[in-house]
């Protein structure tokens, strides 16, 4: 019996770029065609994983301290949840991976890219895979937007976390960081202009989707 492959596609950007409103339509989407769809986010998924993420997010710490969280975090969530979600043949929709980790501790704090890359090796090698090759996501959706608007975006929608009330010199940098992993994965990232309304970014994430032959 031909099992439906698993797919992992993953969404990143600044805070307030709007990723996170874009995942449920598309899950929808998807389980209206019958998948499965898992929806999760990084860091998190997994018990373990969310109490990670609260630290990462809240408590001072160096960057070394955080990225190895991040990457402890996702390694449980690998294991635990997408892992497990692709080999049953369903659809992982995940709010950040591991270019959020280049993207936030890398370019942002201006951590050791060469660091991250070593772990990114540990953590994404896996045995449903050939030696040699890291899980990455299938696509990335890249919501860019402008770190001013992005900063207008979230004024006063909630209390911020450590990451949310840096100055826009650090989103700056941040997607500086989204844009040179972009470029270096081509094949992978798909750019969606994320300063339009709000329908024309829809409009722009489901021909991506649907100009890979994933929703028929």
């Amino acid at each position: 019996m031909n099992r439906t492959p698993g797919l992992f596609i993953t969404f990143e950007g600044i805070d307030g770029a709007g990723k996170s409103s874009h995942i449920e339509t598309l899950a929808a989407e998807f389980r209206s065609r019958g998948r499965t769809v898992v929806v999760t986010r990084e860091p998190g998924g997994t018990a373990l994983a969310e109490q990670l993420r609260s630290l990462a997010l809240n408590a001072p710490m160096d960057a070394l301290t955080e990225a190895l969280l991040m990457f402890a975090a996702r390694r449980d969530h690998l294991q635990q949840v997408i892992e497990p979600a692709l080999a049953r043949g369903d659809v992982v929709l995940c709010d950040r991976f591991t270019d959020a980790t280049f993207a936030y501790q890398g370019h942002g704090r201006g951590f050791d890219q060469a660091v991250l890359s070593e772990l990114e090796r540990w953590v994404q090698t896996v045995p449903a895979l050939p030696a040699g090759v890291l899980r990455q996501p299938d696509a990335t959706l890249w919501f860019d937007l402008a770190p001013e608007v992005a900063a207008e975006r979230l004024a006063g929608a909630r209390v911020p976390d450590k990451f949310e009330a840096q100055p826009a010199e650090f989103f700056r940098r941040v997607a500086a960081g989204y844009a040179a992993r972009a470029a270096a994965d081509r094949g992978r990232f798909v750019r969606i202009a994320a300063d339009q309304p709000r329908d024309r970014v829809w409009a722009a994430l489901l021909q991506a989707v649907r100009s890979r032959g994933w929703l028929g």
